[in-house]
């Protein structure tokens, strides 16, 4: 187990980006942290850190050791967890990936109320808005909407993210409204970091593909809707961000004869963590008790 407890302190400083901190991260001295990456390294017959007084970084070797290390543990916590009593339930700690704005406004909520229905399991959640592999960065699960499919990663689909392409009324009274997808190629557009500068639309020919002129680029949800009401540009917005603002006339839905192809929002699970107990009861939770209003 002594091998066990280097691995984990070696996984808390790459985490935390120092000795002190992933000795808070412990509840042990940063002497302890330094003592055990030394046993590591010594076991490895290799630096897993350049030390410097400023910062650590990982060499090739501890980049290389960072993701078999995950599985590791995972593996190891996985199999204590199912050798417990099943008479005080679910148990075990997630380590789940969430889009910040969905979070924010429903997923937040929904895994509150899935801690408090399982109290032995314990929940960290990152708000992230790009795409991540789960396998390689240490997460039971990634939940997202962008199309992205990982080796060795399930998908898992949750509900329909339906978007819709809008403006500000003073843009459209400025620029003129865009009546085919090929329009935008002269209008200011409002893009999403995660999802790039090229849109799609569906059409009865088939999709239309469109290399959008960015104006304002941003990698929040939040951000970009409020460009969009401002009258910055024309946006491709998730519809449960922009419903009231549509409702109130602050935007306008543009191109409606040209829908923009619906995204799915989905959990990826690493294979090697898919029968986790914990793992199983959210998914379930997720997919029966969540019903997330984003039409």
């Amino acid at each position: 187990m002594d091998t066990l407890l280097n691995i984990k302190a070696f996984l808390a400083t790459v985490r935390e980006g120092s000795f002190s901190g992933a000795a808070r991260r412990l509840g042990v001295a940063p002497s302890v942290i330094v003592k055990r990456i030394n046993r590591l390294e010594d076991q490895m017959h290799a630096r897993l850190f350049v030390r410097s007084t400023r910062k650590l970084t990982l060499t090739d070797t501890g980049e290389r050791s960072e993701t078999r290390f995950r599985a590791i543990v995972a593996e190891v916590e996985d199999a204590l967890e199912s050798g417990r009593s099943v008479s005080r339930g679910v148990e075990g700690h997630l380590r789940i990936k969430c889009p910040t704005t969905l979070t924010i406004m429903y997923v937040g909520d929904v895994l509150a109320e899935f801690q408090l229905a399982h109290p032995n399991v314990s929940i960290e959640v990152a708000l992230i808005d790009r795409s991540v592999n789960p396998v390689e960065e240490g997460f039971d699960i990634a939940i997202g909407a962008l199309p992205a499919s990982y080796s060795n990663v399930l998908d898992e689909p949750l509900c329909a993210y339906p978007r819709v392409v809008c403006a500000a009324p003073s843009y459209i009274a400025q620029r003129g409204e865009p009546t085919h997808p090929r329009d935008l190629i002269e209008h200011d557009c409002l893009t999403f970091l995660a999802t790039g500068t090229t849109w799609s639309f569906q059409s009865p020919r088939g999709v239309i593909d469109v290399e959008v002129r960015s104006r304002f680029n941003v990698n929040d949800s939040q951000v970009l809707h409020a460009a969009a009401r401002k009258g910055l540009g024309v946006a491709t917005i998730a519809k449960y961000i922009a419903r009231d603002s549509i409702a109130s006339g602050e935007l306008k839905p543009l191109l409606t004869d040209y829908p923009v192809p619906e995204l799915w929002l989905k959990a990826l699970v690493p294979h090697n963590r898919s029968q986790k107990p914990a793992v199983q009861s959210l998914l379930r939770w997720l997919k029966t008790s969540a019903q997330l209003p984003l039409a």
